[in-house]
């Protein structure tokens, strides 16, 4: 069913469908207020959906970043959201995919994610060390911090990732 499932670039005019999308994938979660956030305010993201038969079904962002004191172009990917209808399907694995031809396009060397691994491992995605959050990690979601490198095998420049506003509350990086 993924060959019938567009990706693009999101539109505002495909924001209400968004805003319905990440309850239903994340019933207790509240995921909303950084999805508005990046979306109406933060230019530097790449924001990519996936519509089914007319239907938006999924939603994914990439926010481009930097780790400081490197010159390397980084994006952080997160959130990502498929309708629970339509789990299991593929369509996170193209949303992700093409978010990374994108990124690649745009020369961006490194994806950060704090996800998990068991699902993100699948893209590539290895655990992350040499690159902080910009918040600690409780111990049991250290191996959900993970990097993929798009451009080249060298090992990321060590440093903290440097992200937008929407990205620093602390409430986001712990349980």
């Amino acid at each position: 069913m993924i060959e019938r499932t567009e990706i693009r670039e999101s539109v505002p005019d495909d924001w209400d469908s968004i805003e319905l999308l990440y309850p239903d994938a994340f019933p207790d979660e509240d995921l909303l207020p950084l999805v508005r956030e990046l979306l109406q305010k933060t230019p530097s993201v790449l924001s990519l959906v996936g519509v089914f038969e007319s239907s938006l079904v999924g939603h994914v962002i990439f926010t481009r970043c930097r780790v400081a004191g490197g010159r390397d172009k980084v994006a952080l990917l997160g959130p990502l959201a498929v309708a629970s209808a339509r789990q299991r399907k593929g369509i996170g694995t193209a949303l992700v995919h093409a978010g990374f031809q994108r990124l690649e396009n745009d020369q961006v060397a490194q994806v950060y994610v704090l996800g998990d691994p068991d699902y993100y491992s699948r893209f590539g995605f290895k655990p992350e060390t040499d690159v902080a959050p910009p918040y600690s990690l409780p111990a049991e979601w250290r191996e959900a911090w993970q990097s993929i490198s798009l451009l080249s095998a060298k090992p990321p420049q060590p440093g903290t990732l440097c992200l937008p506003q929407p990205w620093l509350q602390p409430a986001l990086w712990t349980p």
